[in-house]
């Protein structure tokens, strides 16, 4: 006989934020496709999979694709376009819009990723390995409002942090073909 009882969820990841205090990221949902990025001093971030998405197990939400994907910040919609992370690092960033603000989420080393405000670099990012555990580090001099930290948390989740340089991927990919 099997077992057809789904798996428990995972626990929420909680991290100590220097700036905002405790932050949870969450995954929800009987197939994982919604996290949460809450605490007392961050407007809630929802992103959601929509329902019957391909899932793709690299990416903790499952999809690049903006249009299986909706995002709210405090209750408020908000635009979300992943690239399509191919060959060049630079295509792995997500860019969100919210509130007239824009922010980019782009790998800038093998392990981190930058967040961006309107053109400013205000902190990065990183994340290994989907377990939900982010660390932010805030730019010194930088003004980081409360929807600047759940938004970051949210992306680095959702879609994780860092990249190899094109030189290395082509290193590998050659690689494989030799015997």
């Amino acid at each position: 006989m099997t077992d057809t009882t789904p798996a428990p969820a995972p626990l929420p990841a909680t991290v100590e934020d220097d700036h905002h205090g405790d932050i949870r990221v969450e995954l929800v949902g009987e197939q994982g496709e919604t996290l949460v990025v809450s605490g007392e001093g961050i407007p809630r971030v929802v992103l959601t999979r929509a329902p019957g998405a391909e899932v793709d197990d690299h990416i903790l939400i499952g999809t690049r694709d903006p249009r299986l994907l909706t995002l709210t910040v405090d209750g408020r919609d908000a635009t979300i376009k992943p690239g399509k992370g191919k060959l060049r690092r630079r295509s792995y960033r997500v860019d969100v819009r919210c509130a007239g603000t824009a922010y980019r989420l782009v790998p800038d080393s093998i392990p981190s990723s930058r967040l961006i405000r309107n053109g400013k670099h205000i902190g990065d990012f990183s994340s290994v390995g989907g377990d939900r555990r982010v660390i932010a580090e805030w730019r010194d001099g930088a003004v980081v409002e409360p929807a600047d930290a759940a938004i970051g948390y949210a992306l680095a989740a959702a879609f994780g942090t860092g990249g190899q340089p094109m030189w290395m991927m082509a290193i590998e990919t050659v690689s494989e073909f030799l015997p």
